[in-house]
């Protein structure tokens, strides 16, 4: 037999061997899998997810309790070792950590504007304020703004990977969550580059002077000044912790280090408060961005405009 021909029958029967060992081995252990033709279609791979923590508890010595907060991880975080920027969404009166997801439906725009290209992939703390407007009390027994400085952020900042320079810290939140925005971001500009308020709870000294007693005494007394009337409620803590007031009073040089942003609604109780607040900043050549649309004090106004008001912080982050 020519060589060529006896290699090429050698080649056959080990071919025919080692097919009939497999099978061999199949018959003995059916687990053991055959490798798939080098040809077959890849296996499916599912898309990395968002994820949203609701109600993680942080334990604070400030408030001497613990405190809920929920957060939003963007789609790209348990498969990467990148850092992101952080926004703070803050919640309305008598709403909690909850509040922006189950109404605001928050997690699902913050989807879609990332998939779209409209925001930057971001993580989105949503802490609970409970009434405390974000503010510590007259009195220093309730330390919230202290406790969001000096324990919520740092927390957050040391438990998640976080861009922690103040231009990728931005700070949200509508109605008493606005009110809350206003304030941190002008009593700390050192440590947010942006602030966005929907609809923000801000008043005038008028308002809170004529304030019926049982609706001051119920929202505004504990936090301010006890059960007073008329000009006793405008106390220093008051002023010190009235945006309306910091917009005429903050440094300029504090006010200027911050990008603002306010949206209220044609037709909110609280757009003449809002429209000044605006006249205050545009009297000082502060630049800001404001917003008057179509519609209320409503979860229907807080879900549309809060794509737009994310995607003017997250400018902020796509500058840097």
């Amino acid at each position: 037999m020519p060589y060529r021909s006896l290699l090429l029958c050698l080649l056959v029967l080990a071919s025919l061997f080692g097919t009939a060992q497999a099978q061999s081995r199949r018959r003995l252990n059916p687990n053991v899998q055959s490798l798939p033709p080098a040809n077959a279609p890849l296996p499916v791979m599912m898309a990395p997810q968002a994820h949203l923590l609701e109600s993680v508890v942080m334990s604070s010595s400030l408030m001497n309790r613990g405190i809920r907060y929920s957060i939003y991880l963007p789609p790209d975080y348990y498969v990467s070792n990148r850092r992101y920027p952080v926004v703070y969404l803050l919640h309305g009166y008598t709403d909690d950590e909850t509040g922006w997801t189950q109404f605001g439906e928050a997690d699902r725009l913050i989807d879609e504007g990332i998939k779209s290209g409209t925001l930057p992939p971001m993580i989105v703390v949503m802490p609970d304020g409970g009434v405390t407007w974000y503010m510590n009390d007259y009195l220093n027994k309730t330390r919230y703004e202290d406790m969001f400085v000096t324990e919520l952020i740092p927390h957050i900042d040391s438990t998640y990977r976080t861009r922690t320079k103040r231009d990728f810290r931005g700070i949200s939140g509508l109605s008493m969550g606005g009110h809350g925005s206003l304030l941190l971001a002008m009593h700390h500009p050192d440590l947010f580059g942006s602030c966005a308020a929907l609809s923000a709870a801000v008043f005038t000294d008028e308002t809170i002077k004529n304030m019926p007693d049982d609706q001051y005494n119920k929202t505004f007394s504990f936090l301010f000044s006890g059960p007073v009337k008329g000009e006793d409620r405008l106390t220093a803590h008051y002023k010190r912790n009235s945006p309306l007031t910091l917009s005429s009073s903050a440094p300029e040089s504090d006010l200027k280090q911050v990008r603002w942003y306010i949206d209220c609604g044609d037709d909110d109780f609280l757009s003449a408060a809002n429209a000044q607040l605006h006249m205050n900043l545009l009297g000082r050549t502060i630049p800001h961005e404001y917003r008057v649309r179509d519609g209320a004090h409503t979860w229907t106004y807080w879900r549309t405009g809060l794509p737009a008001a994310l995607q003017f912080i997250g400018t902020r982050f796509h500058q840097q």
